[in-house]
């Protein structure tokens, strides 16, 4: 039946229990409880029990009963006190005596009455225990049961049951029956570490896991593996260790289905989760019966339904799953990130020059420019030291000029620009403060652009379409899911942040391309196509070592743990979870996950030195060049035309 486990716990009303033959169930983890009368820790009661078990080896050997070989039952000793009590009240009442008794005749013996009182008032310390008979009834008071339970040496007294308060036992007690109140448990300080049901050691666990890298993979030999040697990673080391520290033997088993557990709608679970649930009501064949109904594959409930101890795996704790099955503390911390194929890389183009300012700036620096210039034109006009006679010779001339024509301002404000300078220089202070302001201003605009220059022209631009969770829900050019009955997939689905819950609604109207099988298929995808997966970042942290063309987007959605699961009331909980905040203070989960992380690494982008400028990176400079010399040629040509035609037209007149 499978029911002689550490999660069943009997009660027995015998006070035979300490007779049985317990030695199959010694190691099962089974709780036993129960009484015993029999007071064997009494040095006398000892030797008559061993005097009455030498006897009874050498009678013959009786039918197979379950009893242990020799061992006085509680009814044996009860016959043993009576007949004792019986004897110790004759020998008091000398002057009874007893004739024979005929069963036809109703007269009662005489002294009856007379030896029924002595029987009361007499008192022993017999078998089982002290002997006191009440005088109103007749009936036995004031004895004392033990509570014995099985442990991995023997049974063992737990407590004493006293039936009245007024008992000299002194050991601490687990309750007090009274007549009018009852039985009244207390709660007990010993320590319950050698219980049974505690112990780890001597035992073989059953440990559910699930392939993925680098938590359980498979173990690349030349030769056929079996059994545990089959798999390698960070949560066979883990068990090792858990091992090592609780003493248990374990065999690993992958999950049936292949998934780590999640809920449908019908409320069932499927996954490393429902062999945790199924650990005690398969025994039973409840769960088992319910999914094969009741044909002949029910009666192999055991076989086709695989149970777990422990779930030792990248399973994520959450509120739906600890409430149908146990966690340990986390051994690792993380959370919900984004796995994304590097963007394309876009090299320098012929005018990237103009890249380290925005084509706003430029306009802005352009009509700053040509604003500046039409100012000076207007200010030295206005302004009379800028005025100045042609001809020096004749100081009385009438005539007067000015520099600073609109072509001439435009020039001084190019020439400034371009930190070059030009032979007009303003001699009005308020052309000057015009003057020393677009300097000012060129300085700072000339320095930003050179600061920016080499960047530009010599590193690879990374232009990612996305860079959070928010660009991901905005957008549906880029599909994304996640792992089919994870946690990921339940973190949406369970979410109320409306960025999260309009991210699964796409997720879920395209559950068939959006939902991954596992985490391998979401990789190939995201490899192969326009496809971010969203994962554990730990998960993200070794593939991203591992494949060069694949990052990480943003930071964190949520945090969260992985931890060991159990059956739900499982005595193992605790055990592990002691042992895993060992490892941790040990340091050695920190070891285990640098050993099973660490990769070869991608190159760093800023380690690569420095290369040549090419044409490609430079060459709008010479396209404009070009372009400026074609345009003086036109010009020139141009103002030799217009300067022809009109000596043309002074000529003619």
């Amino acid at each position: 039946m499978g029911m002689m486990t550490e999660y069943y716990h009997f009660f027995f009303t015998t006070l035979d229990l300490f007779a049985l033959d317990l030695e199959p169930y010694r190691y099962s983890g089974v709780n036993m409880t129960g009484f015993r009368l029999l007071n064997i820790d009494n040095p006398q009661v000892a030797s008559v029990v061993e005097k009455w078990a030498m006897e009874r080896l050498q009678a013959p050997s009786k039918a197979e009963s379950g009893m242990m070989e020799g061992m006085m039952t509680t009814e044996a000793a009860l016959m043993y006190d009576a007949v004792y009590m019986v004897a110790a009240a004759s020998q008091r009442a000398s002057q009874i005596t007893v004739s024979s008794l005929q069963c036809h005749r109703h007269k009662p013996w005489r002294f009856g009455s007379r030896f029924m009182n002595m029987l009361k008032d007499a008192q022993w310390n017999g078998l089982t225990g002290q002997i006191i008979v009440n005088k109103t009834d007749g009936l036995r008071k004031e004895f004392d049961l033990d509570v014995i339970s099985l442990k991995e040496d023997g049974l063992e007294k737990v407590k004493t049951w006293v039936s009245l308060v007024t008992s000299s036992f002194c050991p601490p007690q687990i309750g007090v029956w009274n007549s009018q109140t009852g039985l009244n448990l207390t709660e007990t300080n010993k320590d319950s570490s050698t219980n049974v049901t505690d112990s780890m050691a001597n035992r073989t666990l059953i440990v559910t896991t699930i392939l993925e890298n680098p938590y359980v993979m498979y173990k690349k030999s030349d030769k056929p593996l079996y059994g545990n040697d089959r798999f390698e990673g960070y949560c066979l080391d883990l068990l090792k260790e858990l091992s090592n520290i609780l003493g248990f033997s374990y065999e690993v088993k992958l999950v049936s289905d292949g998934k780590y557990g999640a809920q449908n709608d019908k409320g069932e679970w499927n996954g490393m989760v429902r062999e945790l649930i199924d650990h005690v009501s398969t025994s039973l064949g409840w769960n088992c019966r319910r999914r094969f109904g009741r044909s002949s594959e029910s009666d192999l409930c055991p076989l086709l339904c695989q149970v777990a101890d422990l779930a030792v795996a990248p399973l994520t704790i959450t509120y739906v799953r600890e409430k149908v099955i146990d966690f340990s503390k986390p051994f690792m911390t993380l959370g919900i990130s984004i796995l994304y194929h590097k963007p394309n890389g876009t090299n320098p183009g012929v005018f990237s020059f103009l890249n380290p300012l925005s084509p706003d700036i430029w306009m802005y620096v352009l009509l700053a420019c040509l604003g500046v210039s039409c100012v000076l034109f207007v200010i030295a006009r206005f302004t009379p030291y800028e005025w100045y006679n042609p001809h020096p010779c004749n100081p009385d001339s009438d005539v007067v000029e000015n520099n600073f024509t609109l072509i001439n301002s435009v020039w001084f404000g190019v020439g400034a620009l371009m930190q070059q300078g030009s032979e007009l220089m303003p001699k009005a202070l308020s052309t000057r403060i015009v003057g020393g302001i677009w300097w000012f201003f060129t300085l700072i605009i000339i320095s930003s652009y050179t600061a920016n220059l080499a960047a530009f022209l010599t590193v690879e631009r990374m232009d990612s379409p996305i860079d959070s969770a928010d660009d991901l829900a905005k957008q549906t050019k880029i599909e994304y899911g996640a792992v089919r009955d994870g946690s990921t997939m339940t973190f949406f689905k369970k979410s109320k942040i409306s960025t999260y819950e309009k991210m699964w609604a796409f997720m879920s109207s395209r559950k068939n391309t959006a939902l991954v099988k596992n985490n391998r298929e979401g990789i190939q995808r995201v490899l192969t196509t326009d496809y971010a997966l969203l994962m554990e970042s730990t998960s993200i942290e070794y593939i991203s070592q591992r494949n060069c063309n694949l990052t990480q987007i943003g930071g964190l959605i949520d945090s969260k743990g992985y931890g060991v699961g159990t059956p739900i009331g499982s005595p193992y909980r605790d055990k592990v979870t002691i042992a895993i905040l060992q490892l941790q203070e040990e340091g050695k989960l920190h070891m285990m996950k640098e050993k099973w992380w660490r990769g070869n690494g991608c190159p760093e982008e800023d380690s690569k030195e420095a290369s040549a400028l090419g044409v490609e990176n430079i060459g709008g400079i010479f396209i404009v060049l070009a372009a400026g010399l074609v345009l003086s040629v036109f010009v020139a040509i141009g103002e030799f035309i217009y300067k022809s035609r009109k000596n043309l037209d002074i000529e003619e007149v």
